[in-house]
């Protein structure tokens, strides 16, 4: 280990940073966001931090440092453009024990700054020993992903309760046992959520009875369309936190690849006239997992509030009294439509846009025509395809066009997505050629025109018998 990792306390101490450009602005953000004094050397400063110096947020000397400048201080930082100035100030630094960084310059360091995740107090530092910092951004830019901000509110508030759990438990891994379940369970997502008054309450149970077994939870999470990289952060991290996951056919095999490794997995899909659960059952399987102290992910493609019935499942819970959050996901109309370039709203197009699904609990088609075949609209349909020559018949006979375009999208942003585009004539034809299965949505507007042009993840499939 060439560099020994070190955090050190700034608060109140005076330090020293020599230039007045740009580089010099950002060492100056740091280091008065550590709280340290700050004077800054330089005949110069750029705009920022003449106004710092001028609001007495930190002291100016305007002119060229010497040697004798480093005396007294805790740290001293040389961000000039010249080397043989910086040069002079770390080391008249060092050899005063001081330490010194050059900004860029780790041959003339006696310490390097490394790339921060801050999560006050909890900090993460990333450095690749002043050889490669961009791998070292790199890395950070990754753990920014994978950290939520609210585990600086996390960290306080267990920090609150340290003493008290150490006096509880004497046996360290009986700690460890305790923290873990605190920090990974609802009471720490309620202390992320801004609800410390109800997770204190529950702390303090759970140390005053320590053999009150965990409770249990129920997240609700939107997968989105398919494509892992499109996952929200708070998805990930509930995905890698679950005890038990209650999945559908809609969830696309890579993103089950990221739940955690040991959770239970169970899958509870759903398609037309082949229900592997019902949704009553379904309800009662979460009901029972968290009231056995579960965390219970119940991962939805798309949205869990966009035809994924979250609002029936959550309704199940609240009624039992069952802990839950939702976590909404790209809808999948918004990720078919975004990757076949094909905008929902338009100015010269469309000015409304309409989600509906195509059929019924027992299958039949039900929707109000009058309002599906307004001008200027475009129209999704969800679950549509098996009953995509009914639905275009319907469209034409309430008055649209049958050379109105019309899209169907299978598989949605991910490397299978298949595009065919037609009109509501054609479309159906379109469906049987090309053996587009599910998962497909339809998409019927002016807008679909559009995608010829602005497609551009790939593109449409052919009309059958179009050359290559």
């Amino acid at each position: 280990m060439e560099y020994f990792p070190i955090f050190l306390r700034l608060q109140d101490e005076p330090c020293l940073l020599v230039g007045g450009g740009e580089v010099a602005l950002r060492k100056a953000r740091l280091l008065r966001s550590a709280g340290a004094r700050l004077t800054v050397v330089a005949p110069q400063l750029a705009p920022e931090l003449a106004a710092m110096a001028a609001s007495g947020e930190i002291r100016h000397l305007p002119r060229e440092v010497a040697a004798e400048d480093v005396r007294g201080y805790r740290l001293v930082v040389a961000a000039t453009d010249q080397r043989e100035v910086n040069r002079l100030v770390s080391q008249a630094a060092q050899a005063q024990g001081i330490p010194a960084n050059v900004v860029d310059d780790p041959e003339l360091s006696s310490y390097i700054t490394p790339a921060i995740v801050d999560r006050s107090p909890l900090v993460i530092a990333v450095s690749t020993g002043g050889g490669v910092p961009v791998l070292a951004r790199l890395v950070r830019a990754r753990l920014e992903s994978m950290i939520p901000a609210g585990f600086g509110n996390l960290a306080r508030f267990a920090s609150r309760f340290r003493d008290r759990v150490k006096a509880r438990f004497g046996n360290v891994e009986q700690r460890r046992a305790f923290w873990e379940s605190v920090l990974e369970g609802p009471l720490a997502e309620r202390v992320m959520n801004g609800d410390e008054v109800s997770a204190e309450a529950e702390m303090l149970a759970r140390l005053a009875a320590s053999d009150t077994p965990p409770s249990g939870a129920v997240y609700l999470v939107g997968a989105g369309p398919g494509n892992p990289d499109l996952l929200t952060f708070r998805a990930l991290r509930l995905m890698q936190q679950a005890d038990v996951v209650l999945y559908d056919n809609l969830v696309a095999e890579p993103l089950l690849e990221l739940v955690r490794r040991d959770a239970e997995r169970i899958f509870v899909g759903k398609q037309r006239a082949n229900h592997t659960l019902a949704q009553e059952d379904i309800n009662s399987l979460m009901v029972r997992l968290a009231g056995e102290g579960k965390r219970v992910l119940r991962l939805k493609g798309g949205d869990p509030f966009t035809f994924g019935r979250g609002g029936e499942e959550i309704e199940a819970l609240a009624a039992q009294g069952i802990p839950f959050e939702v976590v909404p996901g790209i809808t999948s109309a918004s990720g078919a439509a975004a990757y076949a370039g094909i905008p929902l709203t338009h100015r010269d197009h469309a000015q409304s846009v309409v989600f509906v699904t195509g059929h019924k609990q027992d299958g039949s088609i039900a929707l109000d025509w009058p309002a599906l075949t307004r001008p200027q609209q475009t129209v999704v349909v969800y679950m549509g395809l098996t009953m995509a020559a009914e639905l275009c018949t319907e469209f034409i006979r309430h008055g649209k066009a049958a050379a109105t375009p019309a899209a169907v999208i299978e598989r949605a942003t991910t490397s299978s997505q298949r595009t065919a585009i037609g009109t509501l004539e054609t479309l159906p034809g379109l469906i049987q050629a090309h053996s587009i299965s599910s998962p497909a949505l339809i998409i019927v507007g002016d807008v679909v025109a559009l995608s010829s042009r602005l497609g551009w993840y790939r593109r449409a499939e052919p009309a059958p018998g179009a050359a290559d």
